[in-house]
Parts: structure tokens; sequence; C-alpha cells
């Protein structure tokens, strides 16, 4: 047990994070000391760290083969939990498989086992049909965001891949709702449920803003300018809605970026890698964004088009004031559009004439280098500014991938940094610099 603590106490420093919170706390007591577990916990409380702190805790080191299986509904969140596994620096094997990437690169990285193998329930279905993934000594079933993969239509998948699992001893089930039904073909029997959702306190602003006309797309532009330079999305209901609303907003100077489910997942993924180190400060998305998605605390989103059902609104709302910040959720209607009767509370407000422009101050740099190259975020961080001569403020977040890594950077020195830093040296590798478009 002391070696135990001694190696969360390490994770946890990693991390920067000084102590868990109540619910990690008690989902750490509960997995560990039973064998089926439902987290309920609303989105942006640490659900992640929660339940891989204990499963971690109890892998066999010498045994090199699958042992954790973590099913989720999309690739951000496969792509997500790999990051927080590699992050944590627990020395076991971890892999995400998920659609968008060549079935065969998965099956040259499975060759050789991850312990940890974190997938969408059609990808790691396919595979184990496929037999590239040894399933016999899967112990551990995480079912992370369980009601939304059922939502989107993976119930058939995931009922076929739990069936095929001969010695599962332990059943770990999150969600950020408790309106799904959990299938019977999950066999949950006696589970240990925690229920988090109405313990934790939001401390959200519900503010309404009526437009003249039907398309909003003014009244949206004088909202943003209202707001002024801080981070946010604005939702709506339909990817075909995006686009309109993407050039309006450029053609008003209101810097954004775009995320939504027909995007290429490289797209998506850097769009992602931009709006979390502040490239842009705004993110226009679908409710694809409302969960299952790694971003900071927003201090504000938007309901450019309101949300049909209320769990949609509440995943929506839960992007901001989330563990006990502060945060405002904009609904924004027509003046002839009726509210649904979910949505309550609203106060309605009056706009400023504020027409600042929303540009964005940061850039961010591509670098062809990651940690297969065995390069850390300290290399890239020295390169910058020794030979780069950045002060420090002037080094923005560093994510580090396998085989790159996204450096943000003042945008009135992005070009003078490529000139300075493209094909150096870092480790044994000479990388390429160059800016991410």
């Amino acid at each position: 047990m002391a070696e135990q603590n001694k190696t969360q106490e390490a994770i946890l420093n990693k991390l920067g994070i000084t102590a868990l919170n109540a619910m990690q706390e008690a989902a750490e007591n509960a997995i560990s000391s039973h064998d089926e577990v439902v987290l309920l916990s609303p989105t942006g409380t640490g659900k992640t760290l929660a339940f891989l702190l204990p499963i971690i805790a109890g892998l066999k080191p010498e045994l090199e083969q699958v042992q954790v299986l973590i099913l989720v509904p999309s690739r951000e969140l496969a792509i997500q939990i790999e990051q927080v596994v590699r992050e944590m620096g627990s020395g076991y094997k971890t892999n995400a498989v998920y659609g968008g990437v060549s079935g065969s690169k998965d099956k040259l990285e499975l060759k050789h086992p991850p312990t940890i193998l974190i997938g969408t329930p059609g990808r790691v279905a396919d595979h184990i049909r496929r037999k590239n993934i040894a399933i016999q000594h899967i112990r551990t079933l995480v079912l992370d965001e369980y009601d939304k993969s059922l939502e989107v239509g993976f119930s058939n998948e995931m009922q076929e891949i739990i069936e095929a699992l001969p010695r599962l001893e332990k059943k770990v089930l999150t969600s950020a709702t408790q309106k799904v039904k959990i299938p019977a073909f999950v066999g949950i029997q006696n589970a240990k449920h925690l229920n988090f959702l109405k313990e934790t306190e939001l401390q959200l602003e519900l503010k309404l803003v009526v437009s003249p006309t039907e398309d909003k797309l003014e009244t949206l532009v004088s909202l943003l300018q209202h707001i002024g330079p801080k981070n946010g999305i604005v939702f709506c209901n339909y990817k075909d809605s995006i686009e309109q609303i993407s050039d309006h907003l450029y053609k008003n100077r209101i810097d954004h970026v775009c995320f939504y489910g027909d995007l290429e997942q490289i797209d998506r993924e850097r769009a992602l890698v931009k709006f979390r180190n502040g490239t842009h400060r705004l993110l226009l998305a679908t409710d694809l964004a409302a969960r299952g998605i790694d971003i900071p605390a927003l201090d504000f989103i938007v309901h450019y088009q309101l949300p049909p059902r209320p769990d949609e609104f509440v995943h929506r709302n839960g992007r901001t004031a989330r563990m006990n910040t502060e945060g405002t959720a904009y609904v924004l209607k027509w003046e002839k559009e009726a509210l649904p009767v979910f949505i309550k509370g609203a106060k309605e407000i009056t706009l400023s004439r504020n027409k600042q422009a929303l540009t964005k101050d940061w850039e961010t740099l591509y670098v062809s280098g990651g940690r297969k190259d065995k390069i850390s975020k300290g290399d890239i961080a020295g390169l910058f500014f020794k030979q780069g001569k950045l002060n420090k403020d002037e080094l923005g977040m560093i994510e580090l991938k396998q085989d790159c890594a996204f450096v943000s950077v003042p945008s009135s020195k992005a070009k003078e940094l490529i000139q300075l830093l493209n094909n150096s040296r870092l480790k044994t590798k000479k990388v390429r610099i160059s800016l991410l478009d």
C-alpha cells in the first residue's frame, strides 16, 4: 500500500495535481474494492483520472498483454485518454484505435500488445473479429461515457465485444448523465453506484439575448463583441450552419476555428490543439464538442441554435462553470422563437455597442518530432528559449505527440522563429518547424 501511494503521488506530481477531488477519491476506493462500479459525474470533473489511477495500480507489470480495454464513443475521447495515460508516466504501453485511421497501421502497432487498449466500439470489434487483439488476458473493461456510445449507435458492437471477453473480472461504467438505462448485455449485477451529478455546484450565469432577425447572425457578432476576447464555444445543431456562420464571423474580423463530425480527423485534432493553446479563443461547433473532448474550462458558451433536448443543454453548459469555476451561458433566440420548457431562469440582457475586432495574438508551430524520437517538452522549450531567443512569457503551450509536437508562440514572432529554428536538431533528429494552418 505504501508503494502504491508513492506511485500515485509521483503520477499526480507529473500531472501538476496537488490532491484528488472528492469524486476521484470515492471512485478510487470503489474501483479498488468492487468488481462493478457505475460512476456518474459532470463533464470536466476528472473522471478519466478517477478510473485510471486504481486500474493502473492493479496491473501486472510482468504480463505483456492487453489487460485493460477502455471503450469510448468518439475518436477525440480515445486520443484524450491515451494522452492522459502517457502523461501519467505509468510505464505501461498504451494504444488508441478508432475510425479515420488506417486499420493496417493499427494492426502493426498491435503486434506488440499494449497493456491498456482504448478505442471506439466499431474499431475494437473489427480488430477482435480479425484476431488482431489477444483478448484472453483482458480482466478490466471500462465503458467511458457509455450513454453516448449507446446514443451514437454502438450498442451492437458493445454487446459483441463484451460477449467476446471470457475472463472479465472488473467493469467500470462512467457517464455525465443518469437518464440512460444500462443495457442487460453489459451484465451489471451488483454495482457500486457513485452519483456526483447533484453534488457539483455549478456557478453558471444564464443570459438571454434576443435577435430581431431569424438568422441571428448580426446579433451573434454583436454578442461576441460585447463579450470581448475570452474563451468560449458557439454551439450549433447542424454542421451545415457552421460554414455560413463561419463566413460571417470572418467578414467581421472575429477569429475562430470550426469543429464538427464531417471534418477529417487530422483537422479535428488540430482544431482542438489550436483552441487549447489559445491560437483561437473561439470554437464554432456542433454538440460533438459538448462532451468527451479535452479542453480547459471556458469563460462562456453560446447556444446559437437552441438545443432540442434538455441533456444537450446541460452538457453544453457543462463546458463552462466547471469544477466550481464561474461561467456564462448565453441563449440566443429570435424574437418570435419560443424557448424550450427546460430553459429556465435566463435573464435578458442588452448588448453594448463595442465594435472590437477579435483577432488572434498567437500562432501554432508544428514540430516534426515527438515522443518516439525521445524528444521531451523540455527539449522543445530549450530550443525556443536558446536558439529562438524567446522570453518565458512568449512561449505558450507545448503539446507533445508520438510523432510531432505543437507549440504556441506570439503571432508577431512566428515567421522569425520558423527562419531561426527550421531544420534544427532535437536529440538525434533534425526537425522541420512550420506554421500550422
